[in-house]
């Protein structure tokens, strides 16, 4: 199939297909669990000549299967180029170290995941990288923040784990203007919502870990490039100069998983929509819930947006208890979801943001996220719903 013929795929067909292995007509991506590759002596001439792009040289520097999924997320991402990561943080380091230099500043929502936030407000400032946190939602706010050393505008397609909606093509528009990089993380949609690339955004950062790889069993990140603003050969530039450095590259066993879970993304993620937007429903309804953030419900703050942007509105959804002993009983009384850290898998899985993956930042800066102490994030499964109400339903009327 010609590049040409793979691009007028639907998305589904996109996820599901490569080329046969070349070498064994495999319709299955191989798995290369190499560290080192033999040289002869015309690989050594082009590395010695400077050449670094698809030639194998150390497991460090990229490995075919590793390749094949960077080839894989650029026809589903819609991208120009892909870089593979260790994690989803790695995929957030290597793009904003590539980025930026001491002196430059950058944009971003109050609301982000915590370590991403932790990372801007306190690691970069160590190498003279300054960022002003605003309320994305407010377009004049953002244009006003943006500074003549700003080179970075930060923020996520569904925002973790308040489930703020962002005006992906607006705040990619008021970036450009000022000649500023728009980067979006797209992990709580996932590329079956969301193609943050297809509205303006320059780089799309995606934990793959997540909804990608779909079954709580690999780490993973990537990095989705499609700009004018950037040069073409910008991701194997943070290849060999930040990852490679860092020693960040994804392993070859997890881009292998990563691959095959990409396959069945589609029908995953359809699934887990449907469940979020019956669970959401319900909870809106319960007696001992106090509120429920979901973009799929009217009563969500940019619920138009959401319908006008978004073809699903994703598998996360989040509801209120009151405080942090209530959240805890009922999360301790599931028993068919699970409590537990991350997103995206096959399980449903939950936790309070406010004492877990947010602990660490102070409470002023939490309730300006607007994270309260009750707060559960849901990521949706592939249970039974009516199976996941009566579990939740059973958990809440302890408290």
């Amino acid at each position: 199939m010609t590049p040409e013929q793979k691009a007028k795929l639907h998305f589904d067909s996109k996820t599901v297909y490569y080329p046969p292995d070349e070498g064994t007509s495999s319709i299955n991506a191989p798995l290369f669990m190499s560290s080192s590759f033999q040289y002869g002596a015309e690989v050594y001439n082009r590395v010695v000549d400077g050449e670094r792009k698809d030639v194998n040289i150390y497991g460090r520097c990229g490995n075919p299967t590793e390749y094949q999924l960077e080839e894989q997320m650029c026809m589903v991402e819609g991208a120009e180029a892909c870089l593979a990561t260790a994690s989803g943080m790695a995929a957030i380091s290597v793009s904003l170290f590539g980025l930026l230099k001491s002196g430059d500043h950058i944009v971003c929502d109050w609301t982000t995941y915590s370590s991403t936030h932790e990372m801007l407000d306190h690691r970069l400032t160590d190498y003279g990288i300054t960022t002003t946190f605003v309320d994305t939602a407010d377009l004049d706010s953002v244009r006003a923040a943006i500074q003549d050393n700003t080179r970075v505008l930060y923020f996520e397609t569904i925002a973790n784990p308040t489930m703020k909606v962002a005006t992906i093509q607006a705040l990619a528009d008021i970036a450009h203007e000022r000649g500023v990089v728009a980067v979006c993380d797209n992990t709580f949609a996932s590329p079956y919502v969301m193609r943050p690339l297809d509205l303006g955004v320059d780089i799309v950062v995606e934990s793959a870990t997540k909804f990608i790889g779909g079954h709580s069993d690999a780490i993973g990140g990537v990095i989705c490039l499609k700009s004018d603003l950037l040069p073409k050969d910008f991701m194997e530039q943070i290849r060999w100069n930040t990852m490679v450095k860092w020693g960040s590259p994804l392993s070859p066993f997890n881009a292998w998983l990563l691959l095959r879970s990409l396959q069945t993304l589609s029908v995953r993620v359809e699934r887990q929509c449907q469940t979020a937007m019956t669970l959401a429903r319900h909870f809106e309804q319960h007696p001992k819930v106090n509120k429920v953030w979901y973009p799929g419900l009217p009563s969500h703050p940019q619920h138009a947006l959401a319908k006008e942007q978004m073809p699903k509105f994703g598998g996360m959804l989040t509801f209120d208890v009151g405080d942090v002993d209530s959240a805890l009983k009922v999360l301790d009384n599931l028993q068919l979801a699970c409590f537990a850290a991350s997103l995206g898998g096959v399980r449903t899985t939950t936790q309070i943001p406010a004492s877990m993956a947010f602990l660490d930042i102070p409470d002023e800066e939490r309730l300006q996220m607007g994270i309260t102490q009750g707060m559960i994030r849901v990521s949706s499964g592939l249970e039974d719903p009516q199976d996941l109400m009566s579990d939740f339903d059973a958990a809440l009327a302890l408290i």
